[in-house]
């Protein structure tokens, strides 16, 4: 199996709530995929969905190696996730809050520590790499959570937003760094709102081609 798929899937976050998705199939082939479309959308919690940290209410997701997404071989050792938060270990530096995502994913000791150092330099973070991550600035943390999710040689690379709110240049580098780093072997969903990533993807997904615009948007669209 070459691709991230799901079939079918229905996904509400209460029984209450009007579902995200309602029996919907994607599906995502090697390479960098673009997912675009309004807030509100789905695009968060289909990568949440492909992660394993969200479980739809019927319907099946297929992952590359067939581990299922909420397993912890998948989510350790297949899969990487930048959240929107960035969700770095506050109390720990940077270079802990990368040991500790090589680590998980069994890295040998010598391979995370070329890695780290590698992406300390890549991104800029080296005069900040023994600082704890709360003593950042926001876009240090990003780029710090970047860092993070690109350490494993990750199968599954899912990004929430990895650019919004950074500068030109820093988005500069950070499409670069994708460019470069990101196999062809390698399946990569990016959502985002941000126009300076187009150029980057290999293919492009717009959620708002089969998804209903929210109301308060209708107006607009």
């Amino acid at each position: 199996m070459n691709s991230l798929s799901c079939d079918g899937v229905t996904f509400a976050y209460s029984k209450e709530a009007t579902p995200v998705f309602e029996n919907h199939s994607f599906r995502f082939g090697k390479g960098i995929n673009l997912l675009k479309g309004y807030s509100g959308c789905g695009k968060t919690t289909l990568l949440k969905i492909f992660a394993g940290y969200l479980r739809p209410l019927s319907g099946t997701v297929s992952t590359p190696s067939g581990l299922r997404p909420g397993s912890c071989d998948y989510q350790r050792r297949e899969m990487s996730f930048l959240f929107q938060r960035f969700n770095l270990l506050p109390l720990a530096t940077v270079r802990r809050n990368l040991e500790l995502a090589g680590e998980l994913a069994g890295m040998g000791r010598r391979d995370l520590g070329d890695r780290i150092g590698y992406w300390v330099d890549k991104l800029g973070l080296a005069p900040v790499a023994d600082r704890k991550a709360a003593s950042l600035s926001g876009g240090q943390q990003q780029r710090a959570a970047i860092a993070r999710a690109l350490i494993k040689d990750a199968q599954v690379l899912l990004l929430d937003e990895p650019t919004s709110g950074l500068d030109d240049l820093n988005t500069r580098l950070i499409i670069q760094a994708l460019k470069e780093t990101v196999r062809r072997e390698c399946v990569c969903l990016i959502c985002t709102h941000d126009h300076r990533l187009e150029n980057l993807s290999h293919e492009v997904v717009d959620f708002n081609r089969f998804l209903p615009v929210e109301r308060h948007l209708l107006a607009l669209a």
